[in-house]
């Protein structure tokens, strides 16, 4: 929950601290996501931060990895995982370009990243993710809701704004109403959690 203009150099310097979205447990859209049984094969999650989504992914077994492009978040997601004995990965790298993995996963977690590109990026991320998700692949977004009253905090996305970024190549299976937690606020925030599946012609 942040400024629209932030660089990933400004993401980094907010783990000085704890930043809004850094709540210390996954967020409870993508937990009750987990325990329904949506989580399949090798997952990313992207725009980890300190890396609660991923290390909830390798309790329940998976293979997970974790990137982000902030180091301190990184760092502290590492210790997270040595500290609970979880064998996650955890990296630091763009989003932008998934391609520089030279992998793919089979579900992609995405907790409050989609939310922060403006319009040019936000293509180049939905690119980046094609080549990162194969045939029948997932992707699960949580995202700021245009349903979020005032003007602070990232930019809020419209339920059109989904279904045109995610038209080519995917299947939409679900955009729907949740909310998000932050530490600012004890009523969270509202947000979007849209489900995807990746469809290679």
């Amino acid at each position: 929950m942040s400024d629209r203009a932030h660089t990933p150099a400004d993401f980094d310097a907010m783990y000085a601290g704890t930043p809004p979205w850094d709540i210390g447990r996954p967020q409870p859209a993508l937990l009750a996501l987990a325990e329904s049984g949506a989580l399949h094969g090798r997952i990313l999650d992207i725009g980890c931060g300190t890396g609660e989504h991923a290390l909830m992914a390798a309790t329940r077994g998976y293979a997970a990895t974790g990137i982000d492009a902030a180091p301190s978040a990184i760092e502290i997601a590492k210790r997270k995982a040595a500290e609970r004995g979880l064998g996650v990965r955890f990296l630091v790298a763009d989003a932008l370009d998934l391609g520089a993995l030279r992998e793919q996963f089979d579900t992609v977690l995405d907790s409050g990243l989609f939310h922060v590109f403006d319009d040019a990026d936000r293509a180049r991320y939905v690119d980046s993710l094609r080549v990162a998700v194969p045939d029948r692949g997932r992707a699960h977004v949580l995202c700021f809701s245009d349903r979020q009253a005032g003007e602070w905090g990232p930019r809020r996305v419209r339920r059109e704004e989904i279904e045109a970024s995610f038209a080519d190549g995917w299947h939409i299976g679900a955009i729907e109403p949740v909310e998000m937690e932050v530490t600012i606020s004890p009523d969270g925030v509202q947000a979007w959690l849209a489900s995807m599946t990746r469809t290679v012609e």
